[in-house]
């Protein structure tokens, strides 16, 4: 029998969130049967809260918006990709003595890269050396973006944004990774984005469907869309529809969960199993 441990996905909202049908999926594959995942509505009021309140029982937090940079000044160490992107999806929790400490992890990054290499897998092709790139949005998981796009060597994203006044944020987190992005309005994505070698959009549902109505000429490159909800959105069908590969946000849902189980249980995680029951619950909610 396998040693209890809790674990959740914290958010606000949170009732979306299919974490848990990912992570019990992989306890039941490892065999941890002590162990449980919920989810938990969790304001960035509570935060500091809920996490004070972390004892030696719990393994980890996988946490959702808008607590991902919330959560920074509770910890005791964040790990330094984390710290430069300065964004924090997971929270590993260690007993130390009576009490606990607690780390700071992104697995974000992970997901992206995986994901964006499974879509030129696709393709039929591999990942170019110095990829040209495109992001859409300048929130935390834009910062994950820059991160992953750092990593597969692509330094001049890029970045379309609602008001390039207040991209300062994640101009400065990029400044941190080395990476130089050239900011430009959301509104001339459509017309530039299909060029581009890699093209993530990081925005919510909804909120680049008006890019995928401009958008022009025939996509050269693979693109991420992180919703998954819908399945297939609006940017994606136009993408596709265009002639260009597209890879939907489950897919970088899949990987940053399977490294999140990896680090809070110490073992491999079960990715078949968990990718088996993400479809599944994907399949039922349409």
């Amino acid at each position: 029998m396998s040693q209890e441990r809790r674990a959740a996905v914290l958010g606000h909202p949170v009732g979306h969130s299919l974490s848990p049908v990912l992570h019990r999926a992989a306890y039941e594959a490892l065999g941890l049967s002590g162990w449980r995942y919920d989810a938990i509505d969790v304001t960035e009021d509570q935060l500091a809260d809920v996490v004070g309140a972390l004892d030696g029982t719990w393994a980890g937090l996988s946490l959702t918006m808008p607590l991902k940079q919330t959560v920074l000044r509770l910890l005791d160490h964040v790990e330094p990709l984390a710290e430069t992107v300065g964004a924090v999806n997971t929270v590993l929790v260690q007993p130390v003595g009576r009490t606990v400490a607690l780390t700071g992890a992104n697995t974000d990054v992970h997901g992206i890269v995986a994901a964006l290499r499974e879509g030129f897998a696709v393709a039929g092709g591999h990942l170019p050396v110095a990829p040209s790139a495109a992001v859409l949005g300048a929130g935390a998981t834009a910062a994950s973006t820059l991160a992953a796009l750092g990593e597969l060597g692509c330094t001049a994203p890029i970045v379309y944004v609602r008001a390039v006044g207040r991209s300062g944020p994640l101009q400065r987190a990029a400044h941190r990774m080395g990476v130089s992005p050239v900011v430009r309005t959301l509104d001339r994505a459509g017309a530039e984005i299909g060029g581009a070698d890699i093209v993530v959009s990081t925005l919510p549902a909804g909120a680049a469907d008006a890019v995928a109505d401009q958008l022009a000429g025939r996509p050269s490159g693979v693109l991420l869309d992180v919703v998954y909800a819908p399945a297939r959105t609006a940017l994606i069908a136009a993408w596709e529809t265009a002639g260009g590969v597209a890879v939907g946000g489950a897919r970088m849902l899949l990987h940053q969960a399977a490294e999140q189980v990896r680090l809070m249980t110490g073992r491999p995680a079960p990715l078949a199993a968990m990718d088996v029951a993400l479809r599944d619950a994907l399949a039922a909610s349409v």
